[in-house]
């Protein structure tokens, strides 16, 4: 049974996502962000970025245990040991890979900024905020433009790039963004919700789930707590 150290963010998702579709057994550990869990020494020792999520695999390559971190890496580790959501074929299979770089390169970094000077931010700058939401109008455009041309991001097949992407979607609104400026993106995106191994990911942990605008929160994850943790 593979053990996963995760929050319900779009990073944690992600995984929680690839494991039902891949249909693998697992048991899930809340590593609560907001009060600093992630700092714990047990943590640590899976994800030294201090960083959700993680898993250990006490089956891994050679039947040897396996600990890793960074979601985009979890998520091609899963499917090379299922064989499943990323194609055997060689130019396929990068295919949907450039679509997973573009996710953790872009979509991730970008809306986290968005949602962070929209939302997290003690003070409301206006260079960021519209720095960031101008990102995110951008980052959608590029995806609505690609799902103009396939069914998918990687191509006729639904893969680990949707998996990736697709979380980090779902805060449209508090990235500044109207889905409905993105047609081809919002039929994609609600196609994707409805898919059942979707919507048994997005339980995980949906009852622990909490803001995280208090003094605390903001201190442990955006303040000095981050910057002791050498």
């Amino acid at each position: 049974m593979i053990e996963v150290y995760s929050w319900p963010t779009p990073n944690g998702h992600k995984v929680h996502i690839m494991l039902e579709e891949c249909g693998l057994a697992y048991r899930v550990h809340p590593v609560d962000i907001g009060a600093g869990d992630q700092f714990t020494p047990a943590f640590l020792a899976i994800s030294p970025n201090n960083k959700i999520p993680a898993i250990t695999d006490p089956d891994g390559p050679d039947g040897r245990p396996l600990s890793m971190f960074e979601s985009g890496a979890i998520l091609l580790y899963l499917a090379g040991k299922t064989g499943k959501l990323l194609p055997a074929d060689v130019a396929a299979k990068y295919e949907v890979l450039q679509w997973l770089m573009f996710q953790m390169g872009g979509v991730g970094p970008m809306l986290g900024q968005a949602h962070h000077f929209r939302i997290y931010a003690r003070e409301k700058l206006p260079y960021a905020i519209e720095r960031y939401t101008n990102e995110a109008k951008r980052l959608y455009a590029v995806i609505n433009k690609r799902l103009a041309h396939t069914t998918y991001l990687g191509g006729t097949d639904y893969s680990i790039a949707d998996i990736a992407v697709f979380p980090w979607l779902r805060s449209w609104k508090n990235q500044g963004v109207e889905m409905s400026d993105y047609p081809h993106l919002r039929g994609w995106f609600d196609e994707i919700a409805k898919r059942p191994a979707v919507q048994r990911g997005l339980e995980v942990l949906a009852g622990a789930r909490k803001p995280l605008t208090d003094d605390k929160a903001r201190e442990v994850l955006f303040g000095r707590r981050q910057v002791e943790q050498r």
